[in-house]
């Protein structure tokens, strides 16, 4: 694969996802280093990558990357998986300075400004203050299993053959205004981040019955990530088949 190398502070991972044409891919989204500018990488076949290969949120990872002629939009790279390298990863220590360092510069006005920018300027990913947060939780859609399965079936990196990862039955979502928008009409997004997945998936057999394990997602996602003691903003992303569909992909919360 042709392209550059570019080091990115990954900041968000999202839960894994079939298609039919990557096979199993997990949305990732961070910081270029070395231009302060939004990235979005793919297709990461994240649970078939070796092990030096797997990386954290908050890592700094090398890949090779090219513009894609299949996605428009600005922020958006393909990549050469088996081109990553580990480079970092940015604790959390002094109040997560190393991180606030690239992350900070990148935040936008509101996610209503956001809006605009992706209307004007195709802006697909963002980060932004929110007020007045509320946590959702509501049963999804049924999953469409069998096409589910075929994904697996048709595709898998280096011909490895995995188990399908398992659809989450319920969505969460996060209900706010925007901080800096006198006139904000409220928005409301789902929550694709992994770790509220793999939460509900190793939770579920700790804390029973199910509306215990729900009050203890709320509990994380909302009152202590979301807490006032943290400076809270919203990492958020649109769909490349609906570019107006925005979701929140994490949460960014150092200590104030």
């Amino acid at each position: 694969m042709n392209g550059h190398a570019k080091r990115v502070l990954v900041t968000v991972k999202a839960y894994p996802n079939p298609s039919k044409k990557y096979g199993e891919t997990v949305c990732v989204a961070g910081i270029d280093t070395d231009t302060g500018k939004w990235v979005r990488i793919y297709p990461i076949p994240f649970r078939d990558l070796d092990e030096d290969k797997k990386f954290k949120k908050y890592a700094v990872i090398e890949v090779k990357a090219i513009k894609p002629r299949d996605d428009k939009r600005p922020e958006s790279y393909r990549v050469d998986a088996g081109s990553i390298r580990q480079i970092d990863h940015f604790d959390t220590k002094d109040k997560w300075v190393k991180r606030k360092k690239i992350v900070l510069p990148t935040v936008d006005k509101s996610f209503c400004e956001i809006l605009k920018q992706n209307a004007s300027h195709k802006k697909s990913l963002g980060i932004f203050k929110p007020k007045n947060i509320d946590f959702i939780c509501c049963k999804a859609k049924p999953k469409n299993d069998k096409a589910r399965e075929s994904c697996y079936a048709q595709l898998s990196f280096f011909d490895r053959k995995k188990k399908a990862i398992e659809a989450i039955p319920f969505e969460f979502r996060y209900q706010f205004f925007c901080e800096n928008e006198p006139d904000c009409p409220g928005h409301n997004l789902l929550i694709i981040d992994w770790e509220i997945g793999q939460s509900y998936r190793d939770w579920r057999h700790k804390y029973k019955p199910e509306e215990h394990l729900l009050n203890m997602i709320r509990k994380r996602w909302l009152e202590l990530i979301c807490a006032p003691k943290n400076d809270v903003y919203f990492f958020v992303g649109n769909m490349h088949r609906f570019p107006k569909t925005f979701m929140v992909l994490g949460v960014f919360y150092p200590p104030k």
